[in-house]
């Protein structure tokens, strides 16, 4: 468990590599050796262990290999090259800066650089890198608690499934349905990722602002708990209108301050919200209802999106088109099963948001059940579709069969909306206020004190 009134450490795994490139901005120690390094530096494998190459020398460490500044406040280290948006629609390459540590660890024939530093510092960091720093201050408020809940509870997960000896399971197969999640397996070796699977965290390369040292230092150590546990507080863009449940997009467990909220102060007029529904569900993701979420004020959007994020405009309600032959493609391709030409997207479950948590697929040579929401999202899209949230029509045009899918929202939907958030914290709501709408139940807590850190 999390200790109280310690200021924990965090491992981020920022990227892997066959070879990486580096910078030591400052003294560093390698623990190992006690050997100094600074500069630019190229890390390799060489075997079992760690070679490391500048101008001048060569160096060779056991792994993990543990990079240390002597002085922190006044170091830093760049990572060159790290892919952010991993299989997203807007990835790129860029360089990040870092403060803290950097630990080479040895993971199959890569390489991976951990960054080790405080749970507030790398809060800074994430909100500055989740959206704008010029977003509303009760904004990011919510998110400095919202994330800061979330990472501390995948901490007391990961040491409690320790601690048990238990091996995460997501993933199940029986007869002709997969049913498959991602969440925690990924990282046995660091805590958590820097990409969109855990939280956006790119060091200072985002600038962070005095706005957000502010919010951090105003909500320091605060967290939500229930029934005396840290809560498990996910986030996304777009909900699309509702909230979804956490056991139709990850492990099969219920966290009651994780349910399906109406994103408005009311359910919109002329919608039944009974979204796992299929003529209800169909009915609301072709119309635009009312929501905290459904916006357009472009000063709000630029707040809370970064600049690869605008590049998507089409968040709540969105619209793709696949003839016959590019979805059968485009499925065997990405699920590893020959379906034939592909004859229909049937949902079979879908939950409170509309998302739908299990799609049978059905083909001319094979038809299979796959599941959850992001087993669904990467199987119809060459990186992912923006939420399991659609519905199919099946038409014809040119004399050719073409899949229309009509969607709605951004991500998973379940937890906080950042754009309904946004507005919320745009329209004069508190992050109290804001963080009850999308975790009903829940409580505040305060973990730690800044004068401890």
């Amino acid at each position: 468990m999390i200790e109280k009134g310690v200021v924990p450490e965090i491992q981020v795994g920022v990227f892997s590599a066959r070879e990486i490139v580096f910078t030591l901005n400052g003294v560093f120690i390698e623990k190992g050796s006690g050997k100094k390094l600074t500069g630019k530096l190229t890390a390799v494998r060489t075997d079992d262990r760690i070679k490391l190459v500048n101008r001048e020398q060569e160096y060779v460490y056991e792994a993990p290999a543990d990079f240390v500044p002597l002085d922190p406040a006044g170091s830093s280290l760049v990572l060159h090259g790290v892919t952010i948006g991993v299989d997203f629609h807007w990835e790129r390459r860029e360089d990040q800066v870092f403060r803290g540590s950097l630990r080479l660890i040895a993971e199959g024939d890569n390489l991976t650089a951990v960054n080790i530093v405080s749970v507030e510092d790398y809060l800074i960091s994430v909100i500055s890198s989740e959206m704008k720093a010029t977003s509303s201050e009760e904004f990011l408020k919510a998110h400095a608690v919202t994330s800061r809940s979330w990472l501390l509870a995948q901490l007391s997960k990961s040491l409690s499934l320790q601690a048990e000896g238990n091996k995460f399971k997501s993933f199940t197969r029986s007869g002709d349905e997969i049913i498959k999640w991602y969440d925690r397996e990924d990282h046995a070796n660091f805590d958590v990722c820097a990409d969109d699977h855990c939280q956006r965290y790119q060091g200072i390369t985002r600038a962070s602002s005095p706005a957000v040292v502010k919010v951090i230092n105003d909500t320091y150590g605060e967290v939500l708990t229930y029934g005396g546990t840290i809560c498990d507080t996910r986030y996304y863009k777009c909900c699309g209108g509702i909230t979804e449940l956490f056991e139709n997009t990850w492990e099969p467990v219920n966290h009651p301050y994780l349910q399906g909220v109406i994103d408005s102060t009311e359910p919109p007029a002329g919608f039944n919200t009974d979204l796992s529904d299929e003529k209800n569900a169909r009915e609301w993701i072709l119309g635009n209802p009312d929501a905290f979420c459904n916006t357009s004020d472009k000063k709000v959007l630029s707040q809370v999106l970064n600049d690869y994020d605008q590049e998507t405009n089409d968040f709540y309600r969105w619209k793709v088109v696949y003839t016959q032959e590019e979805l059968s493609m485009l499925v065997m391709e990405r699920s590893g099963i020959d379906f034939g030409l592909i004859t229909g997207l049937i949902p079979l479950e879908r939950g409170p948001s509309g998302r739908i948590s299990r799609l049978r697929i059905e083909g001319s040579k094979a038809s299979w059940t796959i599941g959850k929401e992001l087993e669904i999202r990467k199987s119809l899209s060459k990186s992912h579709l923006y939420s399991s949230c659609f519905v199919v029509d099946r038409e014809y045009s040119g004399g050719k069969i073409r899949f229309v899918i009509h969607g709605a929202g951004w991500g998973h939907g379940v937890g906080l909306c950042q754009i309904g958030a946004a507005m919320m914290g745009a329209r004069g709501y508190s992050y109290r206020d804001i963080l009850m709408h999308y975790f009903r139940g829940a409580g505040f807590e305060k973990l730690y004190n800044s004068q401890t850190a």
